[in-house]
């Protein structure tokens, strides 16, 4: 082996880069469209019946999940968003007009299928959430991941304790992660944090 190649090598399993590739892990798994279709999942599966739970994840799959991604990832191919994390605070300004009507569309399509009352009250609560984070965003870039993380930290915490407990440890690492990464400062954290806790009490206390 080369020097270059041992010293490559070397690099990739200092702690500093195991850190770094652990934190990108955390931050890819932590994304709110990731962590709230999972969290979504969890509380479908143990709340409702097959069939509807079904429609619902369906629905919420078709109408919001999708076109989401669809939204995220064709910003970043066509440079609209430096990244899936639409990290700069100013391209958000572009980001919620779009985002925000997706969420609407999801919580009207749930009305029209008569979907259960706490799950159209989530779908509600999370296109609240989104507006004011796009509110806030005149003054602070605060924390999404940290916003849905913790968001569905305490949803999952009333539906399951254990599932809420695995969900905590996850948003636990995914603010450290947004930190380490140097994507957020501390006070776009706690503000993410704080309005993601809010809103899932606020959703937690009507299930």
């Amino acid at each position: 082996m080369s020097d270059a190649a041992l010293i490559t090598t070397q690099d990739r399993q200092s702690p500093a880069n195991l850190f770094l590739r652990f934190a990108r892990a955390i931050s890819w798994i932590g994304h709110p469209l990731v962590f709230i279709s999972l969290a979504v999942g969890v509380v479908v599966a143990l709340r409702l019946a097959n069939r509807v739970g079904l429609v619902v994840l369906l629905t919420l799959l078709v109408c919001v999940v999708l076109p989401m991604a669809l939204l995220l990832f064709s910003g970043v191919r066509s440079g609209r968003w430096s990244d899936a994390d639409v990290s700069v605070r100013t391209e958000r300004t572009r980001f919620y007009p779009r985002a925000i009507p997706i969420s609407a569309i999801g919580v009207i399509a749930l009305w029209l299928l008569r979907a259960p009352g706490f799950a159209l009250r989530g779908a509600f609560v999370t296109l609240a959430l989104l507006v004011v984070a796009a509110l806030l965003n005149f003054r602070i870039k605060l924390s999404l991941h940290a916003l849905f993380a913790f968001y569905s930290s305490v949803i999952l915490f009333r539906v399951a304790t254990i599932a809420g407990a695995i969900a905590l440890a996850l948003a636990l690492l995914v603010f450290w992660s947004r930190l380490y990464l140097q994507r957020h400062d501390l006070p776009e954290m706690l503000t993410g944090t704080l309005l993601g806790v809010v809103g899932g009490i606020a959703t937690a206390w009507w299930l």
